[in-house]
């Protein structure tokens, strides 16, 4: 009986961690997937390899250059996306010009559809209907690799990525990943000189415990890093901010606002560059030029902030809503 019983533990810890091990080869199988999908993604102008599945190479299309500045803007026609299996569109029917050198803001309850919509300007997405022209020329057609290049993003979810600082902020420009001075003036851009100098060895220094006993830095300090892996771009003509500021006190997010305004003015001066963030703190949203507020994936409203203000609408109801819980 006792032999008996001892094998048969034995037998289920062999059965669970046959059953753990199982499910991290699904997973491991579900990213080769989607890596191999990325690929085939990133080589749409080129002639696909002759072993990649056909099921996942994106039809081949004419591409040509992104533009080196925006003269008109950006316009969307009728966009609307729904995310396979979804019951209903999370966008659709949104129309929209953004002027060239223009800073937009978007508005919405969580689900209004904002995140959607930026990723498919980011080109992270394509629409199921509708399209986006970029100066008039549909975004399906430009080089994904050169729109990608000309776009700088940070996400609310951004990469702590945890390598030497110079390879942490430099990877936010692959092709400058090897110089010295790009890295320190992003990090300047962002306001992570504070960072650079408590990180022993400086660039060259370790970040996080994944590869060694590297640097631990703070919430906000891994922002400023994310900051910087944005503005490294170079002359990007798509600057996102996608709630980057949800979890930062006020005075984190005035400083992450900042160091992004330092660098967004000068693009929008010089090439027309579109600036688009989302926000929940009205503070932020009144500074933009042009407002969307969202709702149920369509456009509610638009205009500047007192013009908004002056509407019996959604805009203003959450404005006096957020007002309220500071009174």
């Amino acid at each position: 009986m006792v032999l008996v019983i001892a094998l048969a533990v034995q037998v289920a810890t062999q059965v669970s961690g046959a059953v753990a091990q199982s499910g991290l080869l699904q997973g491991a199988g579900r990213t080769a997937h989607r890596l191999e999908q990325l690929h085939a993604w990133s080589r749409a102008d080129e002639d696909p390899p002759a072993n990649a599945p056909r099921a996942t190479a994106p039809a081949a299309t004419p591409t040509v250059p992104a533009p080196r500045r925006l003269d008109h803007g950006i316009r969307l026609e009728g966009v609307g996306f729904r995310y396979p299996g979804a019951d209903r569109p999370a966008l659709s029917g949104v129309d929209l010009l953004i002027p060239a050198g223009a800073t937009l803001a978007l508005v919405g309850e969580n689900g209004a559809g904002k995140s959607t919509l930026v990723k498919l300007l980011c080109g992270l997405y394509r629409p199921t209907e509708g399209r986006i022209l970029v100066d008039g020329t549909d975004l399906r057609r430009l080089a994904p690799g050169e729109w990608n290049a000309r776009v700088a993003p940070l996400f609310q979810d951004f990469a702590r990525v945890e390598l030497l600082l110079r390879e942490s902020v430099g990877i936010g420009a692959v092709d400058a990943l090897g110089e010295e001075a790009p890295v320190r003036a992003a990090l300047a851009a962002a306001g992570a000189d504070a960072v650079l100098d408590s990180v022993p060895g400086g660039l060259d220094g370790l970040l996080g415990r994944g590869y060694g006993d590297g640097a631990e830095l703070s919430g906000g300090q891994w922002q400023s890093l994310g900051l910087a892996r944005c503005l490294i771009r170079r002359d990007p003509l798509l600057m996102v901010l996608d709630e980057p500021a949800a979890a930062l006190d006020a005075g984190a997010e005035y400083r992450l606002f900042r160091g992004f305004d330092r660098t967004a003015e000068p693009a929008a001066r010089t090439r027309g560059a579109v600036t688009l963030f989302t926000s929940h703190r009205f503070s932020t949203v009144r500074r933009a030029d042009l407002i969307v507020v969202l709702e149920n994936g369509t456009v509610r409203e638009r205009g500047g902030h007192d013009e908004l203000m002056a509407q019996d609408g959604p805009y203003r109801e959450l404005v006096e809503l957020q007002a309220r819980g500071y009174s």
